[in-house]
């Protein structure tokens, strides 16, 4: 299992850099660095299952872990999505978190993931691009 670690420092408040990560139209577009027309089905709380999806109902499928409004959220990765079928895999404690730290100049978010090592080349390369669009977007947005 592969430990990677991400962040930014972007000047926004929390409340502002969480809309971002997590409002429907912004997911939309920050996600883009992932893939083109990616979204999420589902309701952001506790033990929920969480779809991340693309325009062809390909994805993956997650349990919400831990959920703190504006501070933190935690995914716990389940299985792959093909065509709109669940496929379950045995990734076993591969997670994706978000972490939102108020500083004076706004806010340090970071993402940690644990993933298999297979996908690590694909977080590398896209990861930080995602980070510089929620900053764009935080920074930029009424």
């Amino acid at each position: 299992m592969e430990h990677l670690s991400y962040q930014i420092e972007i000047n926004a408040e929390p409340e502002k850099v969480w809309s971002v990560l997590w409002g429907d139209i912004t997911y939309r577009q920050w996600t883009t660095a992932f893939t083109e027309g990616s979204f999420y089905e589902g309701t952001l709380e506790e033990k929920n299952i969480i779809k991340f999806l693309d325009p062809k109902n390909n994805g993956m499928y997650s349990r919400v872990e831990k959920v703190v409004p504006n501070e933190e959220i935690k995914f716990l990765h389940l299985g792959e999505i093909y065509e709109g079928i669940e496929v379950p895999q045995n990734w076993g404690e591969a997670t994706e978190s978000y972490f939102l730290e108020e500083y004076d100049e706004g806010t340090l978010l970071k993402a940690e993931i644990k993933s298999p090592a297979e996908f690590k080349d694909f977080f590398e390369e896209k990861f930080p691009k995602a980070l510089l669009i929620i900053k764009h977007l935080s920074e930029n947005q009424l």
